[in-house]
């Protein structure tokens, strides 16, 4: 199908995003098209605004408006407690959950030799240098279970420890109303691992 000048610079535009193929680049750019062009200006504007309006928590890391972030502002949370995260995402995740009542720390990615990303590459200075200003009690390190992540949780454990603070780690495993007999090995293992007692 020929598309117009602008139409095709619009797919292009959207096929840049992770996970948008051609086809899906397409059915965004045409829905586009069929929008009125006040939903169009709308939406725009809101493209614009984030990268006007978002920053990056000074304490933390997270994405925000104001700064520091709600959370880090938010007296009633625990600053003794941080969850590191690797990025944003996995801070929602975890805050959908209401189960950390702390605060956090987004690393901004993982240590990946393969892709030439190590602790200078993301938010491990300043996560130490929050260590070192004291007042931490515990680390709670949530990172992916695949290689790079547990290659940042191992490293950032053997920095902490030596401080005294407390190193956890979020329990690996089986998911809820998952089939053992589907589960891999290494999901075994680690569920096995992280057993707890009844």
């Amino acid at each position: 199908m020929l598309y117009t000048d602008s139409l095709s610079r619009l797919i292009k535009e959207f096929q840049k995003m992770p996970g948008i193929g051609q086809k899906s680049a397409q059915r965004m750019a045409l829905y586009v098209l069929q929008i009125s062009k006040p939903q169009a200006q709308r939406l725009a504007k809101a493209i614009v605004d984030i990268k006007d309006k978002i920053l990056y928590c000074s304490i933390c890391g997270n994405i925000t408006e104001q700064n520091p972030c709600s959370i880090c502002a938010n007296p009633k949370r625990d600053p003794a407690v941080i969850c590191v995260v690797e990025d944003p995402k996995g801070l929602l995740a975890i805050e959908k959950t209401k189960a950390h009542h702390g605060h956090y720390h987004v690393l901004m990615g993982n240590i990946s030799p393969l892709d030439n990303i190590g602790p200078e590459q993301i938010r491990i200075k300043e996560l130490m240098q929050r260590i070192e200003a004291g007042g931490i009690s515990e680390l709670i390190i949530a990172t992916s279970p695949n290689i790079e992540g547990e290659t940042t949780a191992m490293y950032i454990s053997k920095l902490v420890k030596p401080t005294g603070i407390k190193v956890t780690r979020i329990a690996r495993g089986l998911p809820m109303g998952g089939d053992l007999e589907y589960a891999d090995e290494v999901t075994i293992t680690k569920a096995m691992e992280g057993r707890l007692e009844f």
